[in-house]
């Protein structure tokens, strides 16, 4: 189970910090991301990153963003900069990687709305 946080609303320039928790009977996460769709818009990467702390922007974000994460706490977080009107998305958390069973396991987290006024 992924769950997100730290979504709200914000103003232009302004900054915020998700944080996306993992929890259950979890040994192993491989990739993290971050995603969002904003109204009317198809769901679109926003920010990936490995176990091995590799990491991967989109364009929009390069510069502004910082994906994060803290394997112990298998907790994953995005920090958010210079929060612009075009950012204001629902952003979901995935998480993909190896339950105590020795399934398999690709996750996505209910969402957090953010909001960027102008």
């Amino acid at each position: 189970q992924l769950v997100e946080s730290g979504g709200g609303l914000v103003q232009a320039g302004g900054s915020l910090r998700l944080s996306c928790a993992a929890s259950g009977n979890i040994i192993l996460i491989d990739d993290m991301g971050w995603y969002r769709q904003g109204p009317g818009k198809q769901r679109e990467l926003v920010a990936t990153i490995r176990k091995t702390d590799n990491t991967n922007y989109a364009d929009s974000v390069k510069g502004r963003f910082t994906i994060s994460r803290d394997n112990a706490k298998k907790t994953m977080y995005l920090q958010m900069n210079s929060l612009e009107p075009e950012d204001t998305a629902v952003y979901y958390c995935n998480a993909v990687g190896l339950l105590s069973s020795l399934d398999a396991f690709n996750s996505w987290g209910q969402g957090t709305q953010v909001t960027v006024s102008s």
